[in-house]
């Protein structure tokens, strides 16, 4: 049976989520700006009080879903890394990744590609320099070293490998692309792993 502190503890975690859910969706819908504490409040059926008790201010819930999101994301990438044994396999896994959550959790990607996140987390490092690109990046790197990719800049390596599914995502989330953004997977992985195949 629960006691009463982790009760307490685990409904104090559940008003934490629900906070940091409707945030989400309120940042992707009206940005983070055009989005206030009241809004957040109103929208999560809580009290003033329970969204300062978790957080100093919206600034601080910002960071806190920021953390999270690119926590979960960067799990998934060292999680591929760990499961996916070449270069074009683990590249290939990380697009139908991101693709999946494109669909499944569309605003969870508005939110890591549209948010201008240095705008109102100035101190915070840019998203492409964060852990899941990172990741991203030591996958590239590696290709590179072990002749899976052919010698050429990183930088330029990543962007060919990514840049078009990353363009796909936003023409998805955009509402350009008919079908779900998955249906085009193998043919832009094609295109990408072509781009820098040895």
């Amino acid at each position: 049976m629960e006691s009463k502190k982790e009760k307490r503890t685990r409904q104090n975690k559940d008003i934490r989520s629900l906070i940091l859910d409707t945030a989400l969706d309120l940042f992707s819908i009206r940005g983070y700006f055009s989005t206030s504490v009241h809004n957040i409040q109103k929208q999560a059926g809580v009290s003033i009080g329970s969204i300062y008790h978790h957080f100093k201010n919206k600034e601080a819930i910002a960071k806190a879903l920021y953390d999270d999101l690119v926590g979960q994301m960067g799990q998934a990438m060292t999680e591929i890394m760990a499961s996916e044994e070449t270069t074009e396999n683990r590249l290939k896994a990380v697009c139908a990744h991101l693709f999946e959550l494109t669909e499944t959790s569309p605003n969870v990607m508005q939110y890591i590609l549209y948010a201008r996140h240095r705008e109102f987390m100035p101190d915070e490092i840019p998203i492409c320099s964060s852990r899941p690109f990172a990741t991203i990046r030591e996958m590239v790197r590696e290709g590179i070293e072990k002749g899976e990719v052919r010698q050429m800049d990183l930088t330029v390596a990543s962007a060919s490998l990514m840049g078009g599914a990353i363009r796909l995502i936003y023409l998805r989330l955009d509402g350009v692309l008919e079908k779900p953004v998955t249906f085009y997977l193998d043919e832009i992985w094609e295109c990408c792993w072509k781009s820098v195949a040895p």
